[in-house]
């Protein structure tokens, strides 16, 4: 239920993003928030009553790549709205390939590696690095969406409108900086896990190759 939530919240995001009101931040910078909670505390619910079926484990990753990609794309339809990169129009949009095009291939590899065993699936199971990614990579969105009309409103509206949760109007070129960072920081963990998976698979199928040999 939680998971079906967060795909239907979707498109209240994006038309929350297009909204030409001083509220568009707040909206959708607390619907990613709660998003991104529920799909932490649906796989908390999952393993504590569990609840685990096959159904939700193929969508609730679904759901969060879903989820973020959106943001990504959404974010990069405009420049980084404040700070030391205010007007930059191609930065975001490249840490977004690197991430999207990270959750692509790491489907592809999941995949391949359900369809070798068991033990190819371990090969691939998610690490430290990976969560250390995806806790910089929400960090970091929530921060670039509720500074996303910085500029675009008088300072008395748009920044007054995100105080409930950046504090004073002073802090949010600061927090947009450093959303920028750990947007970076965040594609970066993306391609570096992207490469140890692979190369964790790569291991895993040529002692499986090895062993095969033997065998024969």
């Amino acid at each position: 239920m939680l998971t079906l939530a967060r795909i239907a919240a979707i498109p209240v995001l994006i038309s929350g993003w297009f909204w030409p009101s001083s509220l568009s931040a707040p909206l959708v910078t607390g619907i990613f928030i709660i998003a991104s909670f529920t799909d932490w505390l649906d796989g908390y619910l999952a393993r504590k009553l569990n609840q685990q079926s096959a159904f939700g484990a193929f969508l609730d990753p679904v759901a969060d790549k879903l989820m973020v990609a959106t943001v990504l794309i959404l974010l990069g339809t405009q420049p980084i709205a404040g700070g030391v990169l205010a007007g930059n129009d191609w930065l975001v949009p490249v840490c977004s390939l690197a991430i999207i095009g990270r959750e692509i291939s790491m489907s592809a590899l999941r995949e391949w590696a359900a369809l070798s065993g068991p033990e190819a699936v371990g090969a691939v199971a998610v690490n430290n690095l990976g969560k250390w990614k995806t806790a910089t990579q929400m960090v970091s969105l929530s921060l670039l969406l509720a500074c996303k009309d910085l500029g675009h409103f008088p300072l008395g509206t748009s920044a007054a409108s995100s105080n409930f949760l950046l504090g004073s109007n002073n802090n949010l070129p600061f927090v947009t900086d450093l959303g920028v960072v750990l947007l970076v920081v965040a594609s970066g963990l993306a391609v570096l896990s992207a490469g140890v998976y692979g190369n964790a698979l790569r291991k895993h199928f040529a002692a499986a190759g090895k062993k095969k040999q033997k065998r024969q």
